[in-house]
Parts: C-alpha cells; sequence; structure tokens
C-alpha cells in the first residue's frame, strides 16, 4: 500500500453522528470502533468513537474519533479539511456541506481564475472548496 495523508478529525461526542454525515456527501465505506469495542471501560464512554473511517470510491479517507474524556477538545483550531480538483461533483458536496453551516466565502470564480469557497460544516470543521477552471 502507498502512503497516503488523512484528515483525523476530532470530535466532542459527535464522531458518529459526523461521519454519518459526510457518508451522505461523499458515500463509501464507514468502519467505526467504539472505545469499548477496544475495551475501555464503559463510565459513559463506551459507545462513543475511538477511531472511525470513512474510505470513498473516488480515494477520499476521513478519519475521526470522539475526544476521550481528560483531553482538552479545541474544535477547528488545527484542521481545515480541503477538496480541490476539475470534478463538478465538487459543487454537490459544497451544497450539502453548508446545509446547517455556515458561507465563510461563497463558491465563487477568484481572481485566479477556479471556484473556490469556505465554509464551516454544522460540526464546526472549516472545509474549502477550489473547482479548477477548464483549460481552453
Amino acid at each position: 500500500m502507498a502512503s497516503r495523508l488523512n484528515p483525523y478529525i476530532s470530535f466532542d461526542g459527535t464522531a458518529r453522528e459526523a461521519l454519518e454525515f459526510y457518508k451522505d456527501i461523499f458515500g463509501g465505506t464507514l468502519d467505526v470502533n467504539t472505545f469499548a469495542d477496544f475495551g475501555a471501560p464503559d463510565a459513559g464512554y463506551g459507545d462513543k468513537i475511538m477511531h472511525g473511517m470513512l474510505e470513498t470510491d473516488k480515494g477520499f479517507t476521513l478519519m475521526a474519533a470522539d475526544t476521550p474524556p481528560g483531553m482538552d477538545y479545541k474544535p477547528g483550531e488545527n484542521i481545515t479539511v480541503s477538496l480541490s480538483g476539475d470534478d463538478e461533483e465538487l459543487r454537490g458536496y459544497w451544497d450539502r456541506l453548508i446545509d446547517g453551516g455556515t458561507v465563510t466565502v461563497p463558491l465563487e470564480k477568484q481572481m485566479w481564475g477556479d471556484e473556490f469557497g469556505s465554509c464551516i460544516d454544522r460540526f464546526g470543521i472549516p472545509w474549502l472548496i477550489n473547482i479548477t477552471a477548464a483549460q481552453g
């Protein structure tokens, strides 16, 4: 297997809901393991996600987990997920990511010629979408 870079996002108890939301957008196969699956004592946290991974048919991989008790949760401070390419499908991802979220830069043509937008989804995760201009 070749090396690859994957975003890994921490959530405050909503990892399962977020991963299912992303699966609805991007499709693919979702595999989740709870803290209880790995033998952690429940203490009210056993059903939370210790490790989740969404792998899509497009080759995207997104990993996520719930922040365990005792660790600081700081949403959006150290991750932004970027999707770029010339695929029109990116526009559909944009439309679904902004549902319940906040648009910080509208998806529109930019000075470099591409369409670009940024948003924060309903889970507080920043996203950048760049649709490459057709070469002509």
